[in-house]
């Protein structure tokens, strides 16, 4: 199971990967070993998430939404 999924802090920011084990990479997001979840605010939530086939078009979509640089049209392309 390879997915993308977007975090949303208490701050109202969002953050955006993909994983091959959501539930691991998210208790890694939110004991804070990473810089880049460590300024959204806890707690952190999954705002949004989809599977896709493979890694690689997991990957792909991840650029792709993130390229977009709009958080609300991501949000609404993965909840479909």
């Amino acid at each position: 199971m390879n997915v993308v999924y977007m975090l949303k802090g208490a701050s109202g920011r969002y953050y955006m990967g993909s994983t091959s084990n959501l539930p691991q990479r998210l208790e890694a997001r939110r004991r804070g070993n990473t810089a880049t979840t460590k300024r959204l605010s806890h707690p952190l939530i999954v705002a949004a998430s989809r599977e896709f086939e493979s890694a690689t078009e997991a990957r792909r979509v991840e650029r792709m939404l993130k390229a977009w640089k709009n958080p609300a049209k991501a949000l609404a392309y993965l909840a479909t």
